[in-house]
């Protein structure tokens, strides 16, 4: 299974993004993925995440109210759309899988790097 992520860039303060997180393999199954990020300096945080079948979704409080992620799931794919964007949120955001009889995100997308210019 892989984990191809895209979308991000350079943004505004204010501006808005939406990343995708595109799963392919042939074996892949999830129980949930989720959005993480690293800013320069820090640890990894966790953003969002959304349960693959119910669709419940669980954001931080960090980003509340201004992101939302989403998914597709005749696609394979989570999204991320990122609202009123800050420059505290400037990291490479990163997609994660987790699949079913499994505790922990087993599988990792590359990242891509949102910067938000103040």
């Amino acid at each position: 299974v892989q984990l191809q992520a895209s979308g991000g860039g350079l943004v505004q303060d204010g501006g808005s993004l939406r990343l995708s997180c595109a799963a392919s393999g042939r074996t892949f199954s999830s129980l949930r993925m989720a959005w993480f990020r690293q800013a320069p300096g820090k640890e990894r945080e966790f953003v969002a995440s959304i349960a693959w079948f119910s669709g419940n979704t669980y954001v931080a409080d960090s980003v509340k109210g201004r992101f939302t992620i989403s998914k597709d799931n005749a696609k394979n794919t989570v999204y991320l759309q990122m609202n009123s964007l800050k420059p505290e949120d400037t990291a490479v955001y990163y997609c994660a899988n987790q699949r079913p009889g499994r505790s922990d995100f087993g599988s990792w997308g590359q990242g891509t790097l949102v910067t938000v210019s103040s």
